[in-house]
């Protein structure tokens, strides 16, 4: 019962999170305001829940990843695959042998090998905390888009190298051509089999919806269970869930693109999908908080595996590691963006300099998250002779800083960072949504004749009305096509003006005829099922003008 107490804790807080990250006079980023609430829960119940890093890393991630994977931008995520895979991998390595050596100088009584551990499961980048810092600073789409590609890949590379470290620190051995293999199988069957699951659930899904139907909201529960079958049958093959949820989610994205489902389900999908990614996303980051406390009294009882008496000495090792951490990200994003342009230069050009700005903002993102924490809480007690796995719980804490101290600094560094930094339009994407809009404007209309024509010749004696009908809703889609073919000297700004104009007298319109609903609902004029089945058009139409 007490777990319970603790659970429903949780999302009590997840839900005032989001009213107090509004309230608080300093700029705080999300996840931070629920970090503290974890750490008051903590507090108040004097221990919370023993966090199984198993389980924790089967209920959260799947279904994160998976989300992620299928919203985010797959033209962007491909066309800067080569600098996604450069942050993802190369930048990972980088991290691991650069920050293992300089956290085993800082920290001579920490085992090379345990300093490794530690380099590798803070080099990973978290998906959420990056997302919820970019919510409040204004990051570029195609470097938010570059981000959030690196945070869905690195979690498997640095759980990789994690694994290999602690097997180095356990056995004392380490074969460099053991891992690469057992790197290029948990990647490549992660992969494959993330999005073999996808494919296969969904032909499965069409097959029996076809032949036997199905209930209203089976489709949704499948969505829902696809990202853990495609981690479990990963992790059964010793392959990358994490990598096999993100491909099932990015192959979601393709099968999405067949529009089989219907469109009452996609949208309760979405609503059903907001809902999970807002609770699962909170609760990770509470329960970060509530493990903080332990964490901390541990660390603190054993200071003197660092050679030093005073706990302090915890903090400075804390903000040196985050300090390491953000400069060899620096570094490699410098070098690496140089190489790149000297790549894509015209022959004959000069070099052009990569803004510092933009550099040092992609090293500030670098936000690390629960992913860490679960991972470092994997950490063996005992080594195999039965001794201490050595300084465990200050590579815990260590690990358990950094995550706050990339947080703190993103949240407070990144608006800074960026703010009257002209960044350039992206006109690519209206040129899309134009280009959109006229093809799907056109097929409307081709379809409207076409079923005005077969409604005409089979009840001729009212082809009048079907006719008046098919010229009311082609008006609205031939006046779309008229604005879109107007020539270049009228002023597009005041277009997109009287767009925003129509927008807010339909949504007034809307929320008007709603009142008038709920109001005959009140005055049972009309019964509660008819305002509800009402109320729900004109929230869906909200919905499309939002």
């Amino acid at each position: 019962m007490h777990s319970i107490e603790v659970v429903l804790a949780m999302l009590l807080a997840v839900v005032a999170s989001g009213y107090l990250v509004r309230v608080v006079p300093v700029s705080l980023p999300l996840p931070v305001v629920q970090i503290a609430l974890g750490a008051v829960i903590a507090g108040v119940f004097g221990h919370g829940v023993r966090l199984d890093p198993e389980i924790f890393f089967l209920l959260f991630l799947p279904p994160l990843l998976f989300l992620d994977g299928w919203r985010i931008p797959k033209v962007g995520l491909f066309r800067d695959k080569a600098t996604i895979l450069e942050l993802a991998f190369g930048l990972v390595v980088f991290t691991v042998v650069g920050a293992g050596f300089l956290i085993h100088w800082l920290i001579p009584a920490m085992p090379l090998a345990v300093a490794f551990a530690l380099a590798a499961i803070v080099s990973p980048t978290d998906p959420v905390a990056v997302s919820s810092i970019a919510a409040r600073a204004p990051i570029p789409k195609r470097l938010m888009h570059i981000l959030e590609g690196e945070s869905l890949l690195n979690d498997a590379s640095g759980l990789v190298c994690f694994r290999f470290a602690v097997a180095a620190a356990m056995t004392g051995s380490f074969s460099l051509a053991s891992a690469s293999l057992t790197f290029l199988w948990v990647a490549l069957v992660g992969l494959a089999v993330g999005a073999g699951a996808t494919w296969a659930v969904a032909l499965a899904q069409r097959w029996l919806s076809r032949h036997l139907g199905e209930e209203a909201g089976s489709p949704i529960l499948i969505n829902l269970l696809t990202p853990f079958g495609a981690y479990l049958i990963a992790e059964h093959l010793d392959a990358s869930g994490i990598l096999a949820a993100v491909a099932a989610g990015v192959t979601m994205s393709y099968v999405e693109l067949s529009g089989r489902a219907l469109a009452t389900t996609r949208v309760q999908r979405a609503a059903v999908w907001d809902t999970v990614q807002f609770s699962l996303n909170g609760i990770m980051f509470v329960l970060l908080g509530e493990q903080l406390p332990g964490i901390l009294a541990r660390a603190a009882a054993s200071v003197e595996d660092t050679g030093h008496l005073s706990r302090w000495w915890l903090l400075v090792y804390a903000l040196a590691i985050s300090v390491i951490l953000a400069l060899l990200r620096f570094a490699w994003v410098w070098v690496s963006l140089r190489i790149s342009l000297f790549k894509a230069r015209e022959p004959g050009e000069p070099l052009h300099r990569p803004d510092w700005r933009i550099v040092a903002a992609v090293s500030l993102a670098g936000v690390r998250g629960a992913i860490t924490l679960a991972g470092v809480l994997t950490l063996p007690l005992l080594l195999p002779d039965g001794r201490e796995f050595p300084a465990r719980d200050l590579v815990i804490f260590l690990a358990a800083a950094v995550i706050l101290v990339s947080l703190l600094l993103a949240s407070v560094g990144l608006p800074r960072l960026l703010r009257g930094l002209e960044l350039p339009d992206e006109p690519a994407e209206r040129r899309e949504e134009d280009l959109a809009r006229r093809e799907a404007a056109t097929a409307a209309i081709a379809a409207i004749e076409q079923a005005r024509h077969a409604l005409s010749d089979a009840s001729a004696a009212e082809a009048d009305l079907y006719t008046n009908a098919a010229l009311r809703v082609m008006s609205n889609y031939q006046h779309r096509l008229a604005d879109s073919a107007m020539p270049g000297g009228v002023d597009a700004e005041r277009l997109r003006q009287a767009d925003r104009a129509e927008v807010a007298l339909r949504l007034a319109a809307l929320q008007a005829e709603r009142e008038a609903i709920f109001r005959l609902a009140r005055d049972y004029a009309i019964s509660d099922e008819i305002s509800r089945k009402l109320v729900r058009q004109i929230d869906l139409m909200e919905a499309r003008y939002r």
